[in-house]
């Protein structure tokens, strides 16, 4: 039977095994639209108030599914509002399948209503983008994008005008089975010889872990054990490394915690295992270093690399641990983790004590979040603030998975990814840590989670501020502008849109609030009125940002807001002892 363009390409998506698509709909998009439609449930379309949540909710559920997922949006503005999801998809390295519909094909050069450049827009933020201009092009295009974000792990496209949609597709050109499979890679003998050379000169050796060893844990903990090395490991590593890894050093950069920056300065030689960490100033920079990346282009481009081997890490390690030897000296390791334990308890400070300033700590919030969460949840969490304090407060538990807009750090992407990820994992329980920032952001979303009955469990950590960014300020220096919000009780407003909704003030009411919210058969949200004031220091303190900060208050005592001032200083002043 001959099918129409936009049936060929619903065919193709069932084949791939994609089973979520998240859009909103539009006349360029109503081919596509019917034909999903009657798919009879093989395809499930999950209507999103907003295109960029419909992307970040594709890639988180693409994340924790394993299978691709899909987005649709029509001409112009629609499609427009993908990109920062898409950013966000493609630099999580999430398979999916975008489909951007597009003004007629008779009208495209004419600067026609709606008319935009899809493929000048999104050449960015893709692995692939195809035009669809005649339905001769069919399956061919669409194939090569879907096996762009399959075995390249990242967005696909094909651009596809309304009337192509519509049109039938008379010869099927070039028609093929999916590839979906990543062929295992691993560097030649040479190299593994060359780095198994390095490992036994070395007499403190770290690893820093990332996302490229999410399936190969094992090695890299028999490896570590074999060495006696301490594993640090990047904001993305976290739910890979933390749980049940007695060699765990927590991590380095802005978010880090623990002993790893203590082993990373420390070591003479540093094993980078599928890690792209973007902050290259974190890095030792006189340590002998060895890189080991399926990715050619991640070799050497964060780091002054001495080797750099291309393979997948779990095919590597098993070819690279013949080669090496049971050490017996662990007193690296050990000094290591007593720097990490010591480290771990200086941030139990505002965990066990309500601090100085005005509204809940953060950090209090966050742990009780931890220790009543299920043992297989999965934690999204905002960027800003709520970064810092799931970063250092969520403590993993084997079989718990952790999301963030990792290398694009976008905000508002922690209740969308909390909708993809329980629609992507329907049984596990899914947890969001949101700013009241990006909450507000895309706060739409609450009716697509109220409405469709998606139990998502919303934790907001509401300080009436844009907190990431007004540490930033007083850090650099500047008197904090341009911050501050007035908020909604949240808990009420989450009511009126059908959430369990809550408003949390005092300490003694954080766990039952969680509790209940966990518990409750449904959607929910707790709005914790957090300290605005509450502040996270980096793991190593520059004299130059306290410096900074004492400038940025000396020009609110200037400008006469001592209040702020002081309130600032007095909720602060441990906190900035403590990390010096």
């Amino acid at each position: 039977m001959t099918r129409t363009v936009a049936e060929s390409l619903v065919d193709l998506m069932v084949e791939a095994g994609i089973h979520d698509v998240y859009g909103v709909v539009g006349d360029s998009a109503n081919p596509v639209a019917d034909a999903i439609r009657r798919t009879d449930g093989k395809l499930n379309f999950i209507h999103v108030r907003n295109e960029e949540a419909g992307a970040f909710a594709a890639g988180a559920d693409a994340q924790v599914s394993g299978r691709p997922t899909a987005v649709l949006g029509s001409s112009g503005p629609g499609s427009l509002h993908l990109l920062n999801g898409l950013y966000d998809c493609d630099r999580n390295g999430a398979p999916v399948f975008a489909i951007v519909t597009h003004i007629p094909s008779t009208e495209i050069g004419t600067r026609y209503f709606q008319e935009t450049r899809p493929d000048l827009i999104f050449l960015d933020c893709t692995r692939y983008i195809g035009y669809i201009s005649s339905p001769a092009q069919m399956p061919r295009i669409a194939e090569l994008a879907m096996q762009a974000a399959i075995l390249e792990r990242g967005v696909g496209m094909v651009i596809l005008p309304g009337d192509i949609g519509a049109m039938k597709v008379e010869t099927p050109l070039l028609r093929h089975p999916l590839a979906k499979e990543r062929p295992e890679v691993r560097p030649p003998d040479t190299d593994l010889d060359k780095l198994a050379e390095l490992i036994a000169k070395g007499q403190r050796i770290a690893i820093y872990a990332g996302d490229g060893c999410r399936a190969a844990r094992n090695e890299v903990l028999e490896l570590s054990q074999r060495l006696h090395a301490p594993i640090g490991y990047p904001y993305r590593g976290k739910d890979i490394f933390e749980a049940d890894n007695p060699n765990a050093v927590g991590m380095t950069g802005l978010l880090g915690e623990g002993g790893a920056i203590e082993a990373l300065a420390q070591c003479d030689l540093l094993l980078l295992l599928g890690t792209d960490f973007p902050f290259h100033h974190f890095m030792p920079a006189d340590t002998v270093i060895a890189q080991v990346d399926i990715a050619p282009g991640h070799l050497g481009r964060r780091a002054k690399v001495d080797l750099g081997l291309v393979g997948d890490i779990g095919e590597t390690l098993r070819a690279l641990l013949p080669r090496i030897t049971q050490r017996e000296d662990r007193s690296f390791l050990d000094d290591v983790l007593a720097h990490h334990k010591n480290a771990l308890e200086q941030l139990q400070t505002y965990v066990d004590h309500a601090g100085l300033g005005n509204g809940l700590r953060p950090e209090m919030v966050a742990t009780a979040i931890s220790e009543l969460a299920a043992d297989d949840a999965i934690f999204t969490v905002d960027t800003g603030m709520c970064n810092v304090w799931g970063a250092r407060y969520l403590r993993m538990k084997s079989g718990q998975r952790f999301l963030a807009s990792f290398g694009h750090g976008s905000m508002a992407n922690a209740m969308p990814q909390a909708i993809g990820a329980k629609l992507g994992a329907p049984d596990r329980q899914v947890v969001a840590l949101c700013g009241d920032g990006g909450l507000t952001m895309l706060m739409g979303e609450l009716l697509t989670a109220g409405g469709l009955d998606i139990r998502v469990k919303l934790m907001v950590f509401n300080n009436s501020t844009l907190g990431m960014v007004r540490a930033e300020m007083e850090v650099a220096g500047y008197p904090p502008f341009g911050t501050d919000v007035s908020n909604p009780d949240f808990g009420a407003l989450a009511k009126v849109v059908g959430l369990h909704g809550e408003r949390v003030e005092r300490a003694e009411d954080i766990r039952p609030a969680i509790e209940r919210a966990l518990a409750y058969e449904g959607p929910a949200l707790i709005d914790f009125v957090t300290d605005p004031r509450a502040l996270a220091m980096p793991p190593t303190t520059e004299v130059g940002q306290v410096e900074g900060m004492a400038l940025a208050m000396t020009k609110l005592v200037f400008a006469g807001d001592t209040t702020e001032v002081l309130e600032t200083i007095k909720s602060n002043l441990r906190d900035i002892a403590q990390a010096l």
